[in-house]
């Protein structure tokens, strides 16, 4: 596959994987009938466990119930593959592009364990916040957002403000003491 001591391969350009990436919008809207997302399968994974655990809570919640009360099998949804494909997807690209390895981006200020639990907080956050906001950055942004739909652009520009907000008080933990930027920990 690789020469041993060979670097990662360059990644695309931005307006070349951005075009990418609307050409597989537009396909899979044409194919499924759906845009693309990730969250709802996320929730489906979630509610088939609670259904495993506690079967009568979910068959007592209606937004539980609607995935998998009675004899709906939350699994049986066409976002469940789409996901799993796309993390499969992901994983080989990454090893086609000698990109897989293991480690932890951290900036100076910052140690490894703080930098794992600010991720999972960040990742629960963002979770519960894609279920409130009724899809992920995918789903709101370029599913909802390609067809001009109000709510996911007002979404995306939520994300990009917050996102820049965020960003300048935290920035100094990213930042060596000299003021440039720190590879990887």
């Amino acid at each position: 596959m690789s020469q041993p001591g060979a670097g990662p391969r360059p990644l695309w350009r931005p307006h070349v994987a951005g075009a990418a990436l609307g050409v597989v919008l537009f396909l899979t809207f044409v194919v499924t009938g759906h845009g693309l997302g990730a969250s709802g399968a996320l929730a489906r994974f979630a509610v088939a466990v609670e259904d495993v655990v506690a079967p009568g809570h979910v068959d007592r919640t209606p937004a539980l119930a609607a995935m998998a009360g009675g004899a709906r099998r939350p699994l049986d949804h066409w976002i469940v593959p789409a996901v799993l494909g796309t993390a499969l997807g992901g994983l080989l690209s990454g090893l086609h592009g000698r990109r897989v390895r293991r480690e932890t981006l951290r900036g100076p200020q910052v140690g490894r364990e703080a930098r794992w639990a600010l991720a999972l907080l960040g990742g629960l956050l963002v979770g519960y916040g894609a279920r409130l906001a009724r899809g992920c950055t995918s789903g709101q942004a370029l599913s909802g957002g390609a067809l001009l739909s109000v709510g996911s652009w007002a979404f995306m520009l939520s994300v990009f403000a917050g996102g820049y907000l965020i960003a300048w008080p935290l920035r100094r933990l990213w930042l060596a003491p000299d003021g440039g930027a720190r590879g990887p920990a």
